[in-house]
Parts: C-alpha cells; structure tokens; sequence
C-alpha cells in the first residue's frame, strides 16, 4: 500500500519536475542567446604585444 502511494506521488512528481526542468532551460537558453559582452568587464584585460627574441 505504502509502496503504491509513493510511486503514485513518484509520477505526479516526475511530471512537475519536468516541467520545471523545461521552463528552466527555456530561460537559460533564451538568457544566452540575449546577453552581450559587457564592456566595463574587458577594462581589466590587458593585451601585451609578444615579441620574439632575433
């Protein structure tokens, strides 16, 4: 009985989980594909020109 209930629980769960699983990827991707390099984030980097020796 108890082993019943908790699989019933189980399913129903599964379905939400996914779901959220979902709606969560969905962001993310869509959080991805908006973003733009900051530019206040590159003033730390510095490029050194590499010169060879000869």
């Amino acid at each position: 009985m108890a082993a019943q209930a908790v699989m019933f629980v189980s399913k129903r769960l599964q379905r939400v989980v996914f779901a959220l699983m979902c709606l969560m990827t969905a962001q993310l991707v869509l959080t991805m594909a908006s973003c733009e390099p900051d530019e206040p984030a590159l003033l730390g980097a510095v490029r050194v020109p590499i010169s060879y020796p000869g």
